[in-house]
């Protein structure tokens, strides 16, 4: 099998998330850590790692073939305006 390694620029571009975005979640634990490519600043990503991520944040936040109605919903703050 095929180990295709993805630079930043298309990992931002597939992921959604900016630079510094991608490396506070790899501190945190949350994204996938890129592998040395080389130098010391050369990094890339495999793209299974990626596609991975990608399919568990599908998952997480419910399938794009659920209908939103079956979906988990999420708290929204609702504040009242107030007129004076």
């Amino acid at each position: 099998m095929t180990k295709v390694v993805l630079r930043l620029p298309t990992v931002k571009a597939r992921s959604g998330l900016s630079r510094s975005t991608i490396y506070r979640r790899i501190a945190e634990g949350t994204f996938p850590k890129g592998i040395q490519l080389g130098s010391s600043r050369t990094v890339g990503w495999l793209e299974s790692d990626i596609e991975a991520w990608i399919d568990k944040q599908i998952h997480e936040s419910g399938s794009p073939n659920t209908p939103i109605a079956n979906r988990p919903r999420t708290k929204r703050r609702i504040t009242k305006r107030v007129d004076s």
